[in-house]
């Protein structure tokens, strides 16, 4: 096989080594880990900034077979609080920023009166409205949902927005000539063609919806993912600490995931 048909812009690579390829980032970076642990051990065996590997599946076992002093697991616990926080935030975010998007794209009053206001929030970090938020709605669920939903929301509804704008405008007038009414065209023209991209600026926004998700979790909070890495940190718990990381980045890869699948599976006559 010549370097062009692996390097160029036409390679065709055959599909053990996209495998291959695909693998090599993880195994290079848990490679390059084990030899930095060991050395580090060689150094400090009581080193606990990077635990061994076998130290890091006895802390993931702890957290997911031993119970804690209330008699509950820990890792179970945390993960059901923290996905039941994340999917109402980032579902309602979906179907506000859609549908605000959506007649953002097609209604010329809303882009007059909204648009710009929007986009002006959009700019600002929902980070830095983390206090506020606890202070107006105190520290219990409510206040770590809006974060996610004040996060995430504005770049939802522009991106709805661009692709409402991209539909050609021969579209509407075709199906005005045809008798629709301004509700069966936003609904059933425009919004099943832009609704597959909608659910891709969703699956984008996943990453950002996890970090809005952690930093309400570990500043108030009494479990979570968030809430335990940050309690465990005290104690320099490193062998706790990745792997809830890797967990969390598997929970947030399947989520994407299925997403993913959702668009290519359930939308293809729109790839047609």
């Amino acid at each position: 096989m010549r370097l062009r048909d692996i390097f160029g812009l036409y390679a065709n690579l055959p599909r053990w080594l996209k495998t291959f390829l695909a693998i090599l980032p993880f195994a290079f970076i848990i490679f390059g880990y084990i030899v930095i642990a060991d050395q580090r051990h060689e150094e400090n065996p009581n080193d606990k900034v990077t635990p061994s590997i076998q130290q890091l599946v006895d802390g993931f076992y702890r957290a997911t077979m031993e119970p804690d002093r209330d008699g509950k697991i820990r890792l179970w616990v945390d993960t059901a609080a923290s996905l039941r926080r994340l999917a109402i935030g980032v579902l309602l975010a979906a179907m506000v920023g859609i549908l605000c998007g959506l007649h953002l794209g097609v209604m010329p009053f809303f882009e007059a009166t909204f648009l710009r206001f929007v986009t002006f929030f959009d700019k600002i970090p929902a980070l830095a409205l983390l206090p506020i938020l606890f202070i107006t709605l105190g520290l219990e669920e409510i206040a770590k949902i809006a974060l996610i939903f004040i996060g995430i929301v504005p770049t939802i509804t522009l991106d709805t927005y661009l692709r409402a704008k991209e539909i050609p405008q021969e579209q509407l007038v075709k199906a005005f000539t045809l008798g629709t009414s301004d509700f069966e065209v936003t609904y059933k023209v425009v919004l099943p063609q832009i609704f597959p991209k909608a659910l891709d600026s969703v699956r984008l926004n996943l990453k950002g919806a996890w970090l809005f998700l952690i930093a309400a979790e570990s500043i108030a909070a009494t479990e979570g993912l968030g809430y335990r890495i940050f309690v465990v940190r005290r104690y320099l718990a490193m062998d706790i600490i990745i792997p809830y990381v890797i967990w969390i980045a598997l929970l947030a890869f399947l989520m994407d995931f299925i997403l993913r699948l959702w668009v290519k599976k359930g939308f293809r006559w729109l790839q047609a």
